[in-house]
Formats: C-alpha cells, structure tokens, sequence
C-alpha cells in the first residue's frame, strides 16, 4: 500500500485544491510505479507558518520580510 505525505503550509489551498493534490499524487502513482489507485494512500498535512522554518527563519518572518522589501532592488 503506497502512502504518500504531503506538507504544506497553512495558508489557504482550497478543498478542490487539495482534492486535485490526492489525485495528482495518486496518478503518478499509478503512472510511473504500477501502484493500485484503491490501495494509494494520501494524506495532506497543513503546518501553520510559525513551525515552519527555512534558513533559520520562520516562513511567517520570512512572507513579512518578502512583503516589506522594495520591489526591484
């Protein structure tokens, strides 16, 4: 039974964006290992920004550094 993992961080993907996940994941699956779409497993898991950390830093600080630089600089 293949399980597939996805985190992503909590920042509003949709319902439908999230079935289209399930189903993405579960076709490359299929497509590329053989694997049995009704025993494919796929779980999305949500993190909020804060426990969320790239470099050292927060993607919550991160998304507000990003926000406040200067464009074009």
């Amino acid at each position: 039974m293949p399980y597939v993992n996805i985190k992503i961080t909590r920042e509003g993907a949709t319902p439908e964006q999230k079935a289209a996940l399930i189903r993405g994941a579960t076709q490359l699956l299929v497509d590329v290992l053989g694997k049995n779409p009704k025993t494919t497993v796929v779980v999305i898991d949500e993190v909020d920004t804060d426990n969320w950390g790239i470099g050292g830093e927060t993607v919550t600080v991160l998304r507000k550094e990003a926000s406040s630089a200067p464009l074009g600089g």
